[in-house]
Order: structure tokens, then C-alpha cells, then sequence
């Protein structure tokens, strides 16, 4: 890993996995554990290449670099997007991730056609109501969709992958049919669906969903609900492992 020196409201931050370090703004947004879950969530292989819509600070590639041929990540926020690329220098592994500022809005003008076998994001979460653009700034305004829908994410994705090709997506239960609905709406079938829950007694607050572009209809597998923390407060086994993994 290669030294670089921090600048103002800059800290860095141990990924606990390869020795990877991230460089974090801690006036923009910052990666949560929704980002480490659907880096986890994927069952990649070695010869695959992935595209990130929306990459933020970069961490889901620097998670799995290793496991697949090429990731490109785009970025829309110039801060983030030279985050991102300082990220992907410090941990030298340029030969595998490429980060570029664009808007996936726009994916046209930005990659080839249906040649990546997955596409990843963690986009905005909560549409826009009217009032909430002067009222929300910052950290706020990255959960919530003023620079891309949910069909815009959607619509990248399906011209990004290739028939038969791989979505997963984290996003909120209450909007699963919206999901759904946008999913079809671009040939893409969901194949299976984990609940995320902050304490076993709690509703899901999270979801991890996969769809196949052309996949038959029918056949979706929903997994066991991913619990976060036990009854004292700290992570359950399952989430130890995956940051342990990470």
C-alpha cells in the first residue's frame, strides 16, 4: 500500500481485509454497512467484469478487486469520484478498478453496451417529495433521489449487462414492488432476495436483491434474513464474519 498524505476533514479508515486502507471525507458521505453487505452479497467468479454505479468512496471495489477480471466504477460528484480514484492509487490496484466521474444517467456516453456479467449499486434510497430539496443538504440529499430513480439505476444496469448477466442491488423493504415492477420492466427476472434486520424481534430495514437479464420467470429464492446485532447490543456471528471477511 503506498503512503498519501491526508487533507483537511480527510481520515483513514482500516478495511480489515487484504490490509486495504480508505481515505474518507467526513463532510460528504460516507460508506455504512450497507455497502460492506452488498459487496458480500454477489457470488462472483474469477473471469467476470463488474461495473459499480454510484461507487462513492470506492470501498465495494477495493472489497472485491481480488475476485473478479475488471471493475469500472462511476461516480457522479467530482469530490467522490477523485476520492474514489485517490483510493484505488493508495492501494495499488489500478490494474483492476478504474474510476470515472460521469453520470449513469447518461451510461450511453459512458461504456459499451450490455459487456459487463455484473452490475452493483447502493443508490439513493427515498424518493423526493415536494419542500424536501431546500430542506435536505449534504449527507441527507445522498439518500434520497435527486441525481437518479430507482428506474434510472435500473435502466444502467440493463444496458450495462449482457444476456444473462447479474444485478444486485441494496435498497429499502418498503419499496421491493417498485423493485420489482422497474426489474421487469427491463427484462430482468429477481433470483433471490435476503431481508436485512437490525435485531431479530425488528421488521427488515434492508434488502439485498439479484435479478437475471432474460431469467424465466418464477424461481426466486428468498434467503434467510441477515440479523445485525444479537440481543446485547453487538454484531451477531454472521455480520462478524462478514467484516471479518472484509
Amino acid at each position: 500500500m503506498r503512503e498519501v498524505p491526508l487533507r483537511e476533514c480527510e481520515r483513514l479508515d482500516d478495511l480489515m481485509h487484504r490490509g486495504r486502507k480508505l481515505i474518507q471525507n467526513t463532510q460528504e458521505f460516507c460508506f455504512s454497512l450497507d455497502a460492506v453487505l452488498l459487496a458480500h452479497f454477489p457470488q462472483l467468479r474469477p473471469r467476470q467484469r463488474v461495473l459499480e454505479l454510484g461507487t462513492g468512496t470506492g470501498v465495494i471495489p477495493l472489497l472485491i478487486a481480488e475476485q473478479v477480471a475488471h471493475i469500472d466504477a462511476v461516480e457522479l460528484s467530482p469530490v467522490m469520484a477523485e476520492l474514489a480514484a485517490r483510493n484505488v492509487w493508495l492501494n495499488e490496484l489500478e490494474e483492476c478498478i478504474t474510476v470515472r466521474e460521469g453520470d449513469y444517467r447518461q451510461i450511453e456516453t459512458l461504456y459499451a453496451r450490455e459487456s459487463y456479467d455484473w452490475v452493483l449499486a447502493n443508490p439513493p434510497y427515498r424518493p423526493v417529495t415536494r419542500g424536501q430539496a431546500n430542506a435536505l443538504t449534504g449527507v441527507a440529499r445522498a439518500r434520497h433521489e435527486f441525481t437518479a430513480t430507482l428506474m434510472d439505476v435500473v435502466r444502467a444496469a440493463r444496458y450495462a449487462l449482457r444476456y444473462g448477466g447479474r444485478f444486485a442491488l441494496v435498497h429499502l423493504p418498503e419499496r421491493l414492488a417498485e423493485i420489482i415492477e422497474a426489474l421487469h420492466a427491463q427484462q430482468m427476472e429477481p433470483k433471490r432476495l435476503q431481508f436485512v434486520q437490525s435485531r431479530v424481534d425488528k421488521a427488515p430495514n434492508m434488502l439485498l436483491i439479484e435479478a437475471v437479464v432474460g431469467g424465466a420467470p418464477g424461481g426466486l429464492r428468498v434467503l434467510p434474513p441477515l440479523i445485525v446485532h444479537d440481543a446485547a447490543g453487538g454484531y451477531t456471528q454472521a455480520i462478524r464474519e462478514i467484516y471479518g471477511d472484509a
